[in-house]
């Protein structure tokens, strides 16, 4: 049977103590009235989530465009949490982590696992470093790779920890080579209600995988475009085309290749910037973007943007082109440096804003 969207699991508990559906109410009154901006915050979405509509608004993040409210059912969240609790073999009574804002989608869905699912959730300030009590057991977490890089240290006693928001960098794939707690790389947006399929980084105690795999009831295809399809009937009511391009392995699983919308087409040859990103990330050490510039002689450049660096951009240049497995299409044709990349209000670089602003 299928839990409701309008019930709290009887082994539910936030920050040690059990809470009815009425008595979380008081809670979430007490949060807005007296707590922390972001507890204020969690408050309000308290709210939202046990009054008596079937729906509410969630803001996406607007790293891909304009951020904007969607709609989504409530009983669309607690299927995706279901997915996840049986993904990862979640149970009732299991201790989970909770350090994300509750602005947006994962971190709202934090709170409504632990609802649905029945966790014992610790919601901690949602820092880029957060604290939490790091002699505790955790069997499940949620972290943006900017919080895995500062807690390297200190989550040795978590069993899984999901990571999204943006992308993990080779650098920190290598600290979490050395790692105990199994590691999963997200794929999913708030129009899925967070993630619908993941990848299993390596680890101490886990293999890497190449291919994102599908949650339960979710499936895909491609357009003509070799982008994304997603099918998921029990989040989102109609089939969701994406612009992410895909190299499709089978019906539950692919291989992310990059954004339809950021190839360059570089004299007849097409480069996907997120491919070329990952092989420039070796020799730069500061935040850069990968795109294209209009050019006369070959319809679009191939261009280099990099936030504040120390080296100079001739010198970046020559350790770029000494760098293994990169072919000569993606060399950068011309390096440009970048006080500041425009964000989002979670951190996220806005990637078109910061290009735009930069070439006229």
């Amino acid at each position: 049977m299928t839990p409701e969207f309008n019930k709290v699991h009887n082994r539910f508990k936030f920050n040690g103590l059990h809470f009815s559906h009425e008595d979380l109410k008081e809670v979430a009154y007490s949060l807005i009235k007296e707590g922390e901006p972001y507890e204020q915050v969690t408050g309000d979405f308290l709210i939202d989530w046990l009054n008596n509509k079937d729906h509410l608004f969630v803001s996406t993040s607007g790293s891909t465009g304009k951020p904007k409210e969607i709609k989504l059912m409530k009983q669309a969240m607690v299927n995706s949490s279901i997915a996840t609790g049986n993904f990862f073999g979640i149970e009732p009574g299991d201790k989970a982590l909770h350090c994300l804002p509750s602005h947006f989608i994962a971190g709202k869905m934090m709170f409504i696992r632990a609802l649905v699912l029945g966790l014992e959730i610790d919601f901690v300030e949602p820092t880029a470093h957060p604290i939490f009590d790091y002699d505790k057991v955790y069997d499940f977490c949620a972290m943006i790779p900017l919080q895995v890089k500062h807690t390297i240290n200190s989550i040795h006693n978590m069993k899984t920890i999901i990571v999204g928001g943006s992308k993990v960098t080779k650098p920190l794939l290598q600290k979490i080579k050395d790692c105990e707690p199994k590691f999963y790389e997200t794929y999913g947006m708030t129009e899925t209600v967070t993630h619908i399929a993941v990848r299993r980084l390596e680890s101490k105690t886990a293999k890497k995988e190449q291919y994102f795999n599908a949650l339960q009831d979710v499936s895909f295809s491609h357009d003509d475009r070799n982008c994304l399809v997603i099918h998921a009937p029990k989040l989102v009511e109609e089939d969701l085309v994406t612009n992410d391009i895909v190299d499709l392995k089978s019906e539950t699983s692919f291989q992310l290749l990059g954004r339809f919308d950021n190839v360059v087409n570089s004299g007849g040859v097409k480069l996907f910037p997120e491919q070329i990103e990952d092989k420039l990330q070796p020799v730069i050490d500061e935040r850069f973007i990968v795109a294209g510039e209009d050019d006369a002689t070959l319809g679009e450049k191939l261009i280099l943007i990099i936030e504040n660096p120390r080296d100079s951009a001739e010198s970046i240049l020559n350790r770029i082109k000494h760098l293994k497995g990169l072919t000569k299409f993606e060399v950068p044709k011309e390096i440009y440096i970048i006080d500041k990349f425009l964000e989002t209000v979670n951190g996220k670089i806005q990637r078109n804003k910061t290009i735009k602003s930069l070439i006229k």
